[in-house]
């Protein structure tokens, strides 16, 4: 049995998600294929709050308000953050960011993973030109002569296609089978994620903790006007993570205080936590024929700065940008001059973000006197310099 589409993408988290409906939606012509390995989409809780969570820039919240997800986001729960706090937690340094000088009313949103991924499905549910195949997976693919690409599922379906997309996540069955080069390496780091309830309000503000054992974050949370709940990364080195998971909830709690300055008074309350490797890949292309990489698939990076699913979407708002351009120009998808511009337009851009981020680890994590003297004069100056800030921002959470 064979299936003809324009389009396959593996994977049906955040990221390809967003990409098959931003495409379905400026192609209405295009069909397309969406395999996703999960039995079911996991509804959100209007209980608990779920403990991994995106912190979407203004650039993402568009790419979400384009595709229609936005307002479903807005309907469930979402938290606006105002204002940033970052310090090293072993000096005086100190930088904060303030939304009303960048003239907004927000610097970004902090945003449930199940809330985000169930307004975008609710999107691609709409679109009449998709196909959403789970549970699948993928067992095999191959080009074929016709200059298209046939997908063997493990159904025994094969879905053929000019254009393979992998948006499976960092450990990509189709970049692995693709035999895509990769520059990759462990941080020696797990984190931490879970949902904290605090004695003080979080004032809808953004607090980063730098230390050499790695950056601590909280991110608010509101529900049925709650200020009072964080999400929190603690990124650490694997032996302290180890420690720090044996620990029963009341001993968690006051260690986490105590890392925290209790900026926040005490925390009073933490839900289950849970445990993540910390790993930075990046594809050293993204593209071959017939196959374009997006999201985790393509790069994962620490998550000091909470810009691996920003990037996952900028990827799929400039892929599907292309998409359309070949579309409107009447030029085939297997055409891989629509995919080398898709390269073109990402690869650098993740590569600086990712060499800024492993800048920042490193500067943050070593005990050396002298780069100590420095991060901490660096956050001061720079806190002095209004307009060095704006820049900052603007790159940074554009």
């Amino acid at each position: 049995m064979k299936d003809n589409y324009d389009v396959v993408i593996v994977g049906a988290g955040i990221v390809g998600a967003a990409l098959a409906v931003a495409v379905a939606k400026a192609c209405s012509a295009i069909k397309i294929a969406v395999v996703e390995a999960s039995p079911t989409l996991v509804e959100p809780s209007c209980k608990q709050f779920d403990p991994r969570v995106v912190a979407l820039t203004k650039t993402s919240q568009h790419f979400l308000h384009a595709i229609g997800a936005w307002e479903g986001i807005k309907q469930q729960r979402h938290c606006p953050y105002r204002d940033m706090q970052v310090w090293d937690g072993e000096g005086n340094g100190h930088i904060h960011f303030d939304s009303r000088d960048q003239r907004t009313d927000a610097l970004g949103h902090i945003v449930e993973n199940s809330v985000a991924l169930m307004a975008i499905h609710r999107q691609l549910s709409a679109c009449t030109n998709i196909d959403l195949l789970r549970p699948q997976r993928v067992e095999s693919f191959r080009r074929t002569d016709g200059e298209g690409i046939a997908v063997t599922l493990d159904c025994g379906v094969v879905v053929q296609a000019s254009l393979l997309i992998a948006a499976d996540g960092a450990e990509s069955h189709i970049r692995k089978s693709a035999a895509f080069a990769m520059r990759e390496w462990d941080y020696g780091h797990q984190a931490i994620v879970t949902t904290v309830r605090t004695e003080k309000s979080h004032r809808f503000t953004a607090w980063q903790r730098f230390m050499t054992t790695g950056p601590l974050a909280f991110l608010p949370l509101s529900d049925r006007g709650s200020e009072h709940h964080c999400s929190i990364v603690w990124s650490c080195e694997n032996d302290l993570a180890k420690e720090l998971m044996a620990l029963n909830e009341t001993d968690f709690c006051r260690r986490l205080g105590l890392a925290f300055e209790h900026k926040l008074g005490a925390i009073e309350w933490v839900d289950k936590r849970y445990s993540i490797g910390l790993r930075q890949r990046h594809a050293k292309h993204y593209v071959q024929n017939n196959i374009a990489l997006v999201g985790d698939a393509a790069h994962t990076i620490h998550p000091l700065a909470g810009q691996g699913v920003n990037l996952g979407l900028f990827d799929a708002m400039a892929l599907s940008e292309e998409i359309s351009r070949a579309v409107q120009r009447q030029v085939p998808l297997h055409d891989l001059s629509i995919l080398r511009r898709y390269q073109r337009r990402r690869l650098s851009d993740n590569l600086m973000m990712m060499a800024v981020m492993e800048a920042f680890k490193r500067l943050f994590g070593s005990r050396n006197l002298a780069l100590h003297w420095l991060r901490n004069e660096g956050l001061r100056q720079v806190d002095n310099l209004s307009l060095l800030k704006k820049i900052i921002v603007k790159y940074a959470l554009k």
